[in-house]
């Protein structure tokens, strides 16, 4: 029996390659950039550091345990030099990760504004993300075989294929399944997700962005009557758990803070944490999902009704948002992801 709750996130790995500039080039123009650098990232690999960092309350400490699961390029040279350890260095398990000789790893061009806000332009290539991430009875195989009992939470993104990740959630999201799916669907597909299959779905974790696009895949939701300008999440969050039965729903705002909200009847906002330079925002949204996903696994594994955890979700709220507002002053993806007790250290 596992003594530690357990999260284990199935989705993407990257190699970063980001460039700084102080602007992004506009069609037909070449610009000279300050900085490139290359760094290990994905949405999975990064949710997956920012679970496990969050996991340690001392610098030796870790009260959660993570899990990868994902694939790779078997030949790639940037993924034991430079993937694995950065997601073993955080405390993260990486036996679940495939090696494929018949695909290579995912790859994202990044370049990073050197302005004041640090906004980003991403260009992924999948590779291995969606090559190797198609067959569902295959990785609920491997989430069986690493995980000593069945895991707390499972995170998914929307970064491996759309079948699989509707295939997991239909999967975890069966009553009789004790794991709890925290899904942060980042990017939204085109064709959305099925609401069968987004019913029971623990958590569901959107940005303004996601938010109007999800909210298009409900019947009878006015297409337009909202935009990211005069978004009202207390109008949106509600038809979530209505319609779609996910108990919590959370909205990040940016700056401006996240919106919560649960099927009991609890909502609010918590603001934004005031940051003096943000140099970038890449990992962002990553890291508040990872911080979030930790203390879920952590009230899960004590087995009292999700319910309960309306008392809870404030404040993992607002730690989630600590640490992404820590996140923003840093360089890169994983590297700027805070541990937790850098977090305690600060305050």
């Amino acid at each position: 029996m596992a003594t530690k709750p357990q999260i284990c996130v199935i989705g993407s790995l990257n190699i970063d390659f980001v460039t700084y500039a102080r602007r992004c080039p506009g069609p037909g123009e070449t610009l000279t950039g300050s900085s490139l650098s290359i760094d290990a990232g994905g949405k999975g690999a990064n949710q997956a550091v920012a679970c496990a960092r969050a996991a340690f309350t001392s610098r030796t400490q870790q009260d959660v345990a993570v899990r990868m699961i994902g694939a790779v390029g078997a030949n790639d040279p940037y993924y034991p030099t430079l993937l694995q350890p950065a997601l073993e260095k955080s405390g993260v398990d990486t036996t679940g990760i495939e090696q494929r000789s018949d695909c290579q790893t995912g790859s994202a061009t990044i370049i990073v504004e050197e302005g004041e806000q640090g906004e980003n332009r991403i260009v992924v290539v999948p590779g291995a993300n969606h090559d190797g991430m198609n067959d569902v009875d295959k990785l609920l195989s491997v989430v069986q075989t690493q995980c000593p009992a069945p895991p707390q939470v499972v995170v998914l993104q929307g970064e491996i294929p759309r079948s699989t990740v509707i295939g997991l959630m239909q999967h975890y999201n069966k009553s009789e399944n004790p794991t709890n799916v925290v899904l942060n669907i980042a990017p939204v597909y085109p064709d959305g997700i099925p609401l069968a299959a987004l019913s029971g779905t623990a958590v569901l974790i959107m940005n303004e962005t996601e938010t109007i696009q999800m909210a298009e895949s409900i019947p009878d939701f006015p297409v337009g009557s909202q935009t990211e300008a005069d978004l009202q999440p207390e109008l949106l969050a509600p038809l979530f758990h209505q319609v779609a039965k996910i108990p919590i729903v959370l909205i990040t705002l940016g700056a401006k803070g996240v919106f919560f909200s649960t099927a009991t009847g609890r909502n609010g906002s918590v603001r934004g944490v005031r940051v003096k330079n943000v140099v970038d925002t890449t990992a962002a949204g990553d890291t508040f999902v990872g911080y979030f996903s930790a203390e879920f696994a952590r009230y899960a594994a004590t087995g009292q009704p999700l319910e309960d955890f309306d008392a809870l979700i404030e404040p993992a709220v607002q730690q989630a948002n600590q640490a992404a507002a820590m996140c923003v002053q840093r360089k890169g993806a994983i590297e700027s992801i805070p541990f937790a007790y850098e977090i305690t250290d600060r305050q």
